[in-house]
């Protein structure tokens, strides 16, 4: 016989398979056979149909695609004899799901199965509908499957109830229809069919209102009785595990009255004495016992309020802790998160249990212990448990260490009964784990330190001697660092010794050696040793007796490689030497922080700046401070609070853009720093240099409506070209305003002249290029621009193209200009006409023009950068100029 015909028994397959040493071998043997098992299929062999079926089923169990034999299982569960049908069964439930169109043509066998007179072939129909019942047939067959809960062989009804389990949860609309068969169950003697009653209606209660409300009224003496029965029945072989009766049962019982109870007090009432007795009686020696003392706990944390039985619940849950056994323990914990909510102070008399799982060995259990002890703290507790831990610390595995250190700082930051205390606890673990406690952490320390002004000498001091046993600690160093900076004279001369303290001797050469050991330590980082420097720096005027040797220490970072501290050093070292006159001005001490600000804004409890009574004000550079106008909105300069808004209009943008103030009332005072001044940051901002006396004149007209305080400016910028704002102006303030940002009280009325200043965009000695500026009436987002190009040659040039571009927000149209030939001291001119589709907002861009022409020298360019500060503005463009 061929050892792959469809003749071939199931272990010879099995065997076959066995054999191969690669999987190339098992794919070449299962596709062998499911070729002969195709062969079979479609020559309707009915003599080894159910054999053929069988080895699908291992295939299946394999991997392999099965598919094609599912129509197999159909003919066989047709089949009148029962070893066939209990083959076709088998082969549904693993071949097919619920999700499957072929499912449907077994819904008429299944019918007919379940009206069998053989109660075998209905058990074999029962079983499949439980496990791949879809909503279709349960609505179909819900009526046989709720006439077998009445069936005269008790596992006929223990398989109808599994089976009404999964009707009612995929048509929970069904769930009335077997209220009253499920709590006949409940009646039962049969273990088996009890247990599947139970089940039931546990799932009905979940399901149904109407069901809960029924058997809670029903049912609950009933269950009471049975579950008491139960415990305290004699031994029964057939039920007994470890010497309980029947503890599935028990626990099926339990999670039933949990459901009965919860947010019913008369329910609740009713069970009390036999959960008492269950919890009291059942041994907790067993695995089964412990089971059935968890689902007790657990039923009794769910009903309503009943202090000794809830005591004696968090009672059990503590000699859980004591177990042998890590899931015992780990259950213990989890129940013991959820109990703290109802009893915390029932809790509280296991913390020393507590507390040895955070020590424990199982990284579950420690992890849970940690997370109850931080839920465990308050005011009363904390100096006795954060003394555990940290002492813990100590001995702790390090990948347990961040989650330790984190709620460590967590609970002192959170239940600090006073700073000395919280000063002391921080400075342990900084000295134990500092290196795993977060910036934010460390943070906070330094506030609370700068706000302590009595503990300032303490805290330095403990510093100091921290850093001489723990300077390998990255967070220790930086603390440490920063209070020598800040309070190195307190550490020197003893300032604010307390009566705990023991007596400390440091020289002031002492002091810059801790700063010298952190700058030069291979492991410190550029926050340290950026630190480390300012430090220096403030006790080269604290200690003027080690200033040489400070300098010298600042000096070898000159040459460091990273920016920061190469700039740092120049920067300290030129203090130190050249500006000893400020220094001592300049290394003052920090003001106080902060301290509700900084943990309201830590804890994200800071109100929007809505909310904010007084706008933050910014010194300019006239030492005028103005508060934050949009212009602070624009570039960014705060993140915490929003600007205020402006009560003057446009005019007070400008002022704080150029750093002027243009109110008439202090215009007299200012009106020559203001036409320095603004002239100054003006020509700064604009990237202007060198303008002639009338462009500065002009410009002084514009900043101030008094023009008898005109001076020029005299600056220049090497490679630009000059640019010259046109005197043609016709008003003072107001063009300017216009200019920035569109903010003037009315816009200009003169239609006779020019209304916005022209700009020399471009000059060499052989070529100027000046725009005019116009805006069509009702469409300001639209610029028209005249250019003027004028030849100060004696040489006359051709083939003249003017080229610009500008970003994709802008559009532009560039008429043809008036000629193609540039006449020697000739003149032609083109229009431009620039759409801004983002008109209104405050944006930046870049207009880049090319002017290509050819004269007696050749070919020319002349390259024109145009720079836009203000979109807002009447016409979109300001200029910067260069020349290639």
């Amino acid at each position: 016989m061929n050892p792959f015909s469809s003749g071939t028994r199931l272990r010879d397959m099995i065997r076959a398979i066995r054999a191969c040493k690669t999987a190339a071998e098992e794919r070449a043997v299962v596709r062998k056979e499911c070729a002969a098992i195709r062969a079979a299929i479609n020559e309707n062999d009915n003599d080894y149909r159910h054999r053929n079926l069988a080895k699908l089923m291992f295939i299946h169990m394999l991997g392999y695609p099965t598919h094609f034999g599912q129509m197999e299982c159909l003919k066989l569960i047709a089949s009148p004899e029962f070893p066939e049908k209990r083959i076709g069964y088998l082969g549904l439930m693993l071949l097919l799901d619920e999700r499957q169109e072929v499912l449907m043509l077994v819904t008429n066998s299944l019918k007919q199965d379940l009206n069998h007179t053989n109660q075998y072939i209905v058990g074999l129909a029962l079983c499949a509908l439980g496990n791949i019942c879809s909503a279709e047939m349960a609505r179909d067959l819900a009526p046989e499957v709720e006439r077998l809960l009445q069936f005269r062989d008790p596992n006929i009804r223990k398989k109808a109830a599994l089976c009404s389990i999964r009707i009612i949860k995929k048509v929970p609309d069904l769930a009335e229809n077997f209220i009253n068969p499920a709590t006949s169950l409940l009646r039962e003697k049969h273990h088996g069919v009890l247990i599947t009653g139970v089940q039931l209606c546990t799932d009905l209660c979940k399901i149904s209102t109407e069901a809960l409300e029924h058997i809670r009224k029903k049912c609950t003496d009933g269950l009471v009785r049975t579950l008491k029965d139960l415990a305290n029945s004699p031994y029964s072989p057939e039920y007994d595990i470890a010497g309980i009766t029947d503890p599935f049962l028990h626990i099926r019982l339990l999670k039933l009255l949990r459901v009965l109870g919860e947010g019913n007090a008369d329910a609740s009432d009713t069970m009390n004495d036999i959960l008492a007795q269950v919890a009291t009686k059942t041994e907790s020696n067993k695995v089964a016992g412990n089971a059935i003392l968890y689902e007790c706990v657990q039923t009794i944390m769910s009903i309503e309020d009943n202090g000794g039985l809830r005591v004696l619940a968090i009672n059990i849950l503590g000699r859980f802790l004591s177990n042998r056994d890590n899931n015992i323990r780990y259950v213990a914990l989890n129940m013991l998160m959820k109990a703290v909510t109802a009893d915390a102070q029932a809790v509280q008399r296991h913390r020393a249990t507590i507390i040895e799982c955070v020590k424990d060995s199982d990284a579950s259990i420690r992890k849970r212990a940690l997370e109850l002890v931080y839920v465990l703290v308050n005011e009363t507790n904390v100096k006795p448990l954060a003394k555990e831990l940290i002492d813990y610390l100590e001995v702790s595995d390090l990948d347990f260490r961040e989650d330790l250190t984190a709620k460590i700082c967590s609970i002192v930051a959170k239940y600090s009964p006073e700073k000395i205390w919280y000063i002391d606890q921080m400075l342990k673990v900084l000295s134990e784990a500092g290196n795993f406690v977060k910036d934010e952490v460390w943070y906070a320390l330094v506030v609370v330190i700068s706000n302590a002004s009595e503990l300032h000498g303490y805290t330095v001091r403990a510093l100091y001697r921290a850093f001489q046993t723990s300077a390998e600690q990255e967070t220790l160093v930086r603390v440490t660092v920063w209070c020598i900076g800040e309070y190195g004279d307190m550490l020197v001369n003893n300032v604010g010794m307390l009566d705990i303290e023991d007596p400390i001797t440091v020289t002031e050469s002492d002091a810059v050696d801790v700063i010298e050991i952190a700058i030069k330590r291979h492991a410190s980082d550029l926050t340290t040793k950026a630190m480390a420097l300012v430090a220096l720096l403030k006790l080269s005027s604290r200690f003027p007796s080690c200033s040489e040797r400070i300098k010298e220490i600042i000096v070898q970072f000159k040459g460091s490689f990273v920016l920061e501290l190469q700039q740092r050093a120049i920067e300290f070292s030129s203090i130190i030497s050249k500006h000893q006159n400020i220094r001592s001005t300049l290394v003052e001490r920090m003001p106080v922080l902060d301290e509700a600000t900084y943990i309201g804004r830590r804890a994200g409890s800071l109100p929007g700046a809505a909310s904010t009574p007084t706008a933050p004000s910014f010194n300019l550079p006239n030492g005028v401070a103005k508060p934050v106008a949009p212009l602070v909105d624009l570039l960014d300069l705060s993140s915490d609070d929003a600007p205020a808004p402006s009560s003057s209009g446009g005019g007070d943008i400008l002022q704080d853009l150029l750093g002027v103030d243009l109110s008439p009332a202090s215009q007299q005072s200012v009106a020559g720093q203001a036409s320095k001044s603004g002239n100054d940051v003006l020509l700064d901002l604009l990237s202007i240099g060198s303008p002639s006396a009338e462009s500065s004149s002009s410009t002084v007209d514009i900043l101030s409506s008094n023009s008898s305080n005109k001076a020029p400016v005299s600056s220049s910028l090497d490679g630009l070209s000059s640019l010259s704002l046109s005197t043609k102006t016709t008003s003072n303030a107001a063009p300017m305003m216009n200019l920035l940002d569109g903010f003037a009280p009315s816009p200009p009325t003169e239609n006779n002249g020019s209304v916005y200043p022209s700009v020399t965009a471009f000059e060499s000695s052989s070529l100027r290029l000046t725009f005019n500026f116009s805006k069509q009436p009702g469409n300001p987002q639209t610029t028209v621009i005249q250019a003027t190009f004028m030849n100060l040659s004696s040489n006359s040039y051709t083939d003249f193209v003017f080229q610009a571009a500008v970003p994709k927000f802008l559009q532009l149209h560039l008429d043809p200009a008036s000629s193609n030939t540039l006449p020697a001291n000739g003149s032609i001119t083109q229009s431009l006409k620039i759409t801004n589709s983002q008109h209104g907002k405050w944006l930046s861009c870049y207009l880049q023009s090319a002017i290509p022409f050819l004269g007696r020298a050749g070919q020319f360019m002349a390259l024109s950068g145009i720079d836009n500060h203000g979109l807002n503005s009447p016409h979109p463009l300001l200029f910067s100029v260069c020349t290639l």
